[in-house]
């Protein structure tokens, strides 16, 4: 692979058919970081604030007391039914548009590097779809709380991350309730079974979002982690109605805290309310392991499945030496001579595989329905990575026979909806210097313009980055 080639596929999302080809990669790829827009044209009009956040919370509310007061209607047995096939219909239409809309993003942008490190931040800090209110949440969380702090400091993106409502939902975080806590008590007095104290986030921010499975945590930090914690919630609820509101959607209840200071990885941080687990995440997030942590990761993504360690100290060098500043690390990786290896390194993910084809045909034709189809039928939905930890970023996980096929049969359906006429032209601009003569006969030879393009789309070069 060539430089331009490299700069285009290896850390942007391909070429994007009419671009002019980048002539200074490595500068090309620094100006995207100041270049880069967390709020471009295509999400105007698309509210993702702590206050839509919240009002999406509180619709989810009214309609669950609307439907289980349907439940008791003897005159309209079907009533709730009703509502919840209903419910379902707006819900799944709204997560629809929603990756159409991550899709378009992802086209139109400017700044590609920027936007995989979007993707990559939005993948590390995973939530799902197919938790229940998560689907209508998903698409504020990247869009409004990972998107704005990918130029940012690292524990800024923690935060916002860790502690939005998506997040809170989808660990079950908003249900914890300090064993100690007035809400206990109160519980204890009235005699109802206590809600206890839930683990979830404290241990995914320590195993997955900064130190890693083996940063030097114990069990007990997990606890209390997971007691700094308590309190927090989200706007909307009935229950947080009392609570006080926070940043991004979140909420926190004092009544629910758990009172008393805490010790995580050997430190100390009194009860200050917010400013407890605040404290912990800032520390964590410019902990040397979590730098390692990050470091690797990212390291992964770019440079290979088994990153070359001399990357990983550089990567980590820069992280820390920052204090967590991440476009000290952007420059660090894009300096990195491990990230130019002329040899392909990476094997796409269905994701930027579907985003590389999208691009290179230069609008987005396919329905919003479609994309998402797509997206399902190679493996990889939006936002459904299906545990915290993300999608996988190894080719083990994605290389499969069955995987290829569905490349091939998507790869043909798009190109016969395409019927592009500058095949050639445009395989040469998608790997500048790099297209092999195999696959450049292959498209030359092609009895058609669809096959030329659908064969293009399958080719070792575009399957790898």
């Amino acid at each position: 692979m060539t430089p331009q080639s490299i700069a285009l596929n290896r850390f942007g999302l391909g070429y994007r058919r009419g671009d002019a080809l980048p002539q200074y990669p490595r500068s090309w790829l620094k100006q995207q970081i100041g270049g880069y827009e967390p709020s471009p044209q295509a999400l105007a009009g698309r509210a993702v604030d702590g206050e839509e956040v919240a009002r999406v919370i509180a619709d989810t509310a009214e309609f669950r007391a609307m439907r289980n007061a349907a439940r008791e209607d003897d005159d309209n047995p079907d009533a709730a039914a009703m509502m919840s096939k209903e419910r379902q219909q707006d819900v799944r239409r709204g997560l629809i548009a929603d990756i159409a809309l991550r899709g378009r993003l992802a086209l139109e942008t400017d700044t590609p590097f920027m936007e995989r490190m979007v993707h990559f931040w939005s993948n590390h800090f995973a939530v799902s779809a197919d938790k229940a209110q998560l689907p209508s949440l998903v698409g504020p969380y990247e869009f409004g709380a990972i998107r704005l702090h990918v130029t940012g400091y690292f524990s800024d993106l923690l935060k916002a991350a860790s502690l939005h409502p998506a997040m809170l939902a989808y660990l079950d975080q908003w249900q914890s309730q300090g064993p100690n806590s007035r809400a206990a008590a109160t519980r204890e007095r009235r005699g109802r079974p206590e809600r206890g104290l839930n683990e979830n986030l404290g241990r995914e921010i320590l195993e997955l979002h900064t130190l890693g499975v083996e940063g030097g945590y114990t069990q007990e930090d997990v606890r209390e982690l997971a007691r700094a914690l308590t309190g927090w919630t989200m706007q909307g609820l009935p229950a947080a109605a009392r609570a006080t509101p926070q940043p991004g959607g979140a909420a926190f209840f004092d009544y629910i805290h758990e009172p008393g200071t805490r010790t995580v990885m050997g430190r100390s941080y009194r009860d200050t309310g917010t400013g407890q687990a605040l404290a912990i995440l800032d520390d964590l997030a410019v902990h040397p392991s979590t730098a390692r942590f990050v470091a690797t990761k990212l390291a992964r993504h770019f440079a290979g499945d088994t990153p070359p360690e001399s990357l990983v100290d550089r990567l980590a060098k820069a992280f820390s030496e920052s204090g967590g500043h991440l476009p000290k690390v952007y420059e660090a990786l894009i300096d990195a001579p491990e990230t130019w290896v002329e040899e392909p390194v990476k094997f796409r993910q269905p994701w930027e595989w579907a985003v590389g084809l999208l691009r290179a045909g230069g609008e987005m034709k396919l329905a919003d329905r479609q994309f998402a189809i797509m997206l399902r039928e190679l493996g990889q939905q939006a936002w459904r990575p299906g545990s915290p930890a993300g999608w996988d970023d190894r080719e083990a996980s994605w290389a499969g026979a069955n995987a290829l096929y569905r490349r091939v049969e998507a790869a043909e359906r798009v190109a016969n909806l395409l019927r592009l006429e500058d095949v050639r032209d445009l395989a040469e601009a998608m790997f500048p210097g790099s297209l092999s003569d195999t696959t450049r006969q292959s498209v030359r030879w092609a009895e058609s313009n669809e096959m030329g393009f659908a064969l293009l789309l399958v080719s070792p070069e575009m399957m790898r980055r």
